[in-house]
């Protein structure tokens, strides 16, 4: 039941997310089993990157348990290190990840027929990633029957991760937009911007939350911004909507 209610706290505020978003295209929806797909492949992402994270605190600290191969002695050795966490690092893991399950089940597609469907599929993917890390993290206060803490832990990644994981990707998106009709050049080089972009903004974020113990500011400074990024995120919607295959 303790996961059955975690999972459920991380599924219903994605769930919100991605039919608020998936207004954007209204008039050209995308097939249902489609974005099904795409938002359990941001669920396995989780599964995928997890593992990832884990090995690349213990490479960034430089010290290895005995037993590196089993994930769960690995995860207990690599919590109990004291050295600074790898944010740049796991950002670039979670925005690959995400965005390479996407290519696996999704873009390649004849559904993705238009500019505008690489942002709706890979915001899908990423509400996806972040209903199941959601339930993960709610795990731990659920396990201590600390309902307080579960619902501020649940409001603020609704508010916040979610919402960050949902620009990122959406940036990755855009850039895949704004070069659908162009070379496979231009496309891997758009492609590049937009990760790289989205790598950024995301450790941003992470670090900005992760320093809020010692410096308060940081977490309204995290918010906002991700709150400003949404914002702008409307208007990068618009722009794809309005990107067209060129005259021959």
């Amino acid at each position: 039941m303790l996961f059955f209610y975690a999972f459920l706290g991380g599924l219903l505020p994605a769930l919100l997310w991605l039919w608020f978003f998936l207004r954007e295209d209204a008039k050209h929806p995308e097939p249902k089993w489609l974005i099904l797909a795409a938002f359990l492949s941001g669920m396995l992402a989780v599964i995928i990157v997890l593992p990832i994270e884990v090995y690349t605190k213990c490479f960034a600290a430089s010290e290895w348990p005995e037993a590196w191969w089993r994930v769960g002695d690995t995860l207990r050795f690599c919590n109990s290190l004291t050295g600074e966490n790898p944010i740049l690092l796991w950002a670039a893991a979670e925005e690959l990840v995400k965005y390479l399950v996407a290519v696996a089940v999704i873009l390649w597609r004849r559904a993705v027929d238009e500019p505008i469907d690489a942002m709706i599929y890979l915001i899908t993917v990423a509400l996806g990633f972040a209903a199941l890390e959601t339930g993960l993290y709610l795990m731990g206060p659920l396990g201590r029957g600390d309902i307080i803490e579960s619902i501020i832990m649940g409001d603020m990644r609704f508010m916040g991760a979610a919402l960050l994981h949902t620009v990122s990707s959406a940036v990755v998106g855009f850039f895949c937009a704004l070069t659908f009709y162009r070379s496979m050049v231009a496309q891997f080089y758009a492609l590049c911007a937009g990760l790289i972009l989205a790598v950024l903004l995301h450790a941003l974020f992470n670090h900005h939350i992760m320093t809020s113990t010692a410096q308060y500011g940081n977490v309204q400074i995290a918010f906002f911004s991700v709150w400003l990024g949404v914002i702008a995120l409307f208007s990068l919607f618009e722009r794809a909507k309005r990107i067209t295959r060129p005259l021959p």
